[in-house]
């Protein structure tokens, strides 16, 4: 019985030392393929296209979006109701300052106005007379007084009157360009009828908002560049003529107003527009394509090449090293970087997501992302 039991733990002993050397082995395997996969396979080499960092000179410059409007406009309508008696315009016409363009029937109001003009006619000569008793000393100063205050009354009502007979009249309130008529001979219209537009369409003015980060860059007089798709391949000059003196709190942009010189006509409000603003001497900024920037919520960085002397094959041994930068302004493909790079460095402009700080790398530059700061559209 004792015997039996030995021997059954000698079988245990025996497979719990097989057990374990068997783990020991494998652990020890393990841990060999991985060094070799981390020196070997697990890292190769990566093909990417790389830019030597240069400064360039860098104008500053914000592109933004607007909307053309009239620097004068209006919707011009009546300030008390009548039937229409006259139209003295055309629809498109240009009119001048003052220019009488609709005539209400002014006739009861003409009436009256002669019935005061009588009044005051009277209110006149009676004065007169008493004026002329009061140097006999036949009437007292209170009389003449009296009079004097019935005429200036009668006066008062006469140009109040006129003034009544004046709102029967719609006038261009400055010179421009009408829009469509909206009225016609005979309408009854009524007090506060928009009858036809008026619009001053030279000079024009054009509204685009900045972002806070440039608000600097734009001061009243900056000189500014408008391009429009309806005016293809002309560049008009502006001026920015005034700047809100507040951030809009749910955009974080600025709004800012031009004048446009549009002695041509060619600019009609409503339209959409590109600004260009440029101000102030050209400055010097390290510049990279766009591309080579990659942009992530914890901030903007970059892969530098690191020269890590000759390989055991005699070739140079180039890895990877990832950076912080700081963007700054943007032009076309380009972008300034304001930090974290210096002149003459090597920056991977192609090919940096599959990188890693310490990543060999092999260059390749024969294909290289766009770097121009003035791209064009090719035509479809």
């Amino acid at each position: 019985m004792a015997k039996g039991t030995t021997k059954r733990m000698v079988v245990m002993l025996v497979i719990a030392a097989i057990l374990i050397g068997g783990m020991v082995w494998f652990t020890r395997f393990k841990n060999t393929m991985i060094e070799k996969a981390i020196k070997g396979g697990a890292n190769p080499p990566q093909t990417v296209s790389t830019i030597v960092a240069q400064e360039t000179p860098w104008q500053p410059t914000i592109e933004a979006l607007g909307s053309l409007r009239a620097s004068e406009q209006a919707a011009l309508s009546a300030e008390v109701g009548g039937v229409v008696t006259a139209v003295r315009f055309d629809s498109g016409a240009r009119v001048r300052a003052g220019q009488a363009l609709v005539e209400l029937n002014a006739a009861p109001l003409q009436g009256q106005l002669a019935q005061l003009e009588a009044q005051a006619g009277l209110a006149r000569v009676t004065l007169a007379r008493d004026e002329a008793q009061l140097k006999v000393r036949a009437v007292a100063q209170s009389v003449v007084d009296s009079d004097l205050a019935t005429l200036k009354g009668a006066e008062a009502q006469i140009t109040a009157q006129k003034a009544l007979i004046a709102q029967k009249t719609i006038v261009a309130p400055f010179a421009g360009q009408l829009g469509i008529r909206q009225v016609d001979l005979g309408q009854y219209l009524a007090a506060g009828t928009a009858v036809v537009t008026l619009q001053k369409l030279d000079p024009m003015e054009v509204d685009f908002t900045v972002p806070q980060s440039q608000i600097a860059l734009v001061t009243t007089g900056t000189k500014a560049r408008v391009e429009t798709s309806a005016v293809p391949g002309k560049v008009f000059e502006a001026t920015v003529t005034a700047i809100e003196p507040q951030v809009d709190p749910s955009t974080r942009n600025l709004k800012v107003r031009a004048r446009v010189p549009n002695p041509s006509g060619n600019l009609l409000p409503g339209v959409f527009a590109i600004v260009h603003v440029g101000d102030g001497a050209a400055q010097e900024y390290v510049t990279l394509p766009n591309a080579a920037v990659t942009y992530n919520p914890y901030g903007a960085t970059v892969f530098i090449v690191k020269d890590e002397g000759k390989g055991p094959d005699g070739k140079p041994r180039l890895t990877a090293e990832q950076r912080f930068v700081t963007p700054g302004l943007t032009r076309g493909d380009q972008v300034a970087i304001v930090s974290g790079i210096k002149p003459g460095e090597t920056v991977v402009t192609a090919g940096q997501l599959k990188l890693r700080n310490g990543s060999p790398l092999v260059v390749n530059n024969s294909v290289q992302p766009s770097n121009s700061p003035n791209p064009v559209v090719p035509d479809s």
